[in-house]
């Protein structure tokens, strides 16, 4: 019966290695000096010391390092350990981001907020979708105007916001991710002598009509498409939620305008015009992330959520005939 042979290499076990201690010695052949690494570190150079002496140890005895005069220098088996060495902290790090990102996609927090028409169906049915996917996200919304949500946003306070390019927001520097483009449209009550209209509808035909809008100023809300058709439009009264300005309009007290997102619930006794392309361009929304910033997985998660529901929602809402 033949004998087997068995090296010394191929008996031997592998060594039993701290991380601290390959941690220590690739920080001193980064610096070639026990006294840098050593302030590198935060510790002594005694302690420094003692990490390598172990690491020596445990590798069998030999010298990593020539001492010198002034610092150390590799020998060859520190050459040999260094990518090996490199290799391992490198794995553990990488392990380390893995578990993270598994752990904050199951759990962690989501800071988001949105303007006022994008809670009317867009967020609510992404955030649906979101909880049943994450529901150990802890969530917190804020809603408001888009500049102040990408204020919000660059400092730090927000993950994510819901924004529009209504208002001229500032959208430098921002990273934008597109959730759908919108048409807007006139809502005026049922018996309004424009209702039904024959095709779109110019702004400049609604000059003298009282508004119903969400502030005393058209600067920065949906009325700035009046203010660019060269009229200012008279705020007659100022309504903040969607369902309210559809009871002003019902009741004669003025127009509104409606951006497709409002538009999903529409009362029977008010009527929506679609407006010329040229008088009120659709506008985009979008899900803004701070450029350059890392992004969480949660907020990841989110925002692919945001774009199923964007998905769903209708190009045109039902408009009465």
């Amino acid at each position: 019966m033949p004998t087997s042979h068995v090296t010394a290499a191929d008996a031997a076990e592998p060594p039993d290695l701290s991380t601290v201690w390959l941690r220590v010695f690739l920080e001193v052949a980064r610096h070639g000096s026990f006294t840098v690494a050593a302030r590198t570190l935060g510790w002594t150079q005694s302690a420094v010391s003692r990490q390598i002496s172990a690491l020596e140890s445990a590798l069998g005895g030999g010298p990593l390092f020539d001492r010198l005069p002034r610092g150390v220098r590799l020998t060859e088996a520190g050459r040999t350990l260094v990518p090996h060495a490199e290799a391992v902290t490198e794995s553990l790090r990488g392990a380390a981001r893995e578990l993270a990102e598994l752990r904050a996609a199951a759990g962690g927090r989501l800071r988001f907020g949105a303007f006022a028409t994008a809670d009317a169906a867009l967020v609510p049915q992404a955030l649906a979708a979101f909880r049943a996917r994450r529901p150990r996200v802890r969530v917190t919304r804020e809603e408001g105007l888009s500049p102040a949500l990408l204020d919000r946003l660059a400092a730090g306070r927000l993950d994510l916001a819901v924004v529009s390019t209504t208002g001229r927001a500032p959208l430098e520097g921002y990273a934008l991710h597109h959730l759908l483009d919108e048409t807007l449209y006139v809502a005026v009550p049922a018996a309004h002598p424009l209702a039904p209209a024959d095709g779109p509808v110019r702004l400049a035909r609604l000059a003298d009509a009282e508004w119903i809008a969400g502030s005393s100023r058209p600067e920065g809300t949906l009325l700035d498409a009046a203010v660019r058709q060269g009229f200012r439009p008279r705020v007659a009264h100022v309504v903040r939620e969607w369902t309210a300005k559809q009871g002003y309009v019902a009741a004669g007290l003025g127009v509104t305008l409606v951006p497709a997102l409002a538009a999903t619930a529409l009362r029977p006794d008010v009527a929506l015009l679609p407006l010329h392309p040229e008088d009120a361009p659709p506008r985009t929304v979008y899900a803004a992330t701070v450029r350059g910033r890392s992004v969480t997985p949660a907020a990841q998660a989110f925002v692919a959520a945001l774009r199923e529901a964007a998905a769903e929602v209708p190009g045109r809402p039902r408009i009465r005939e």
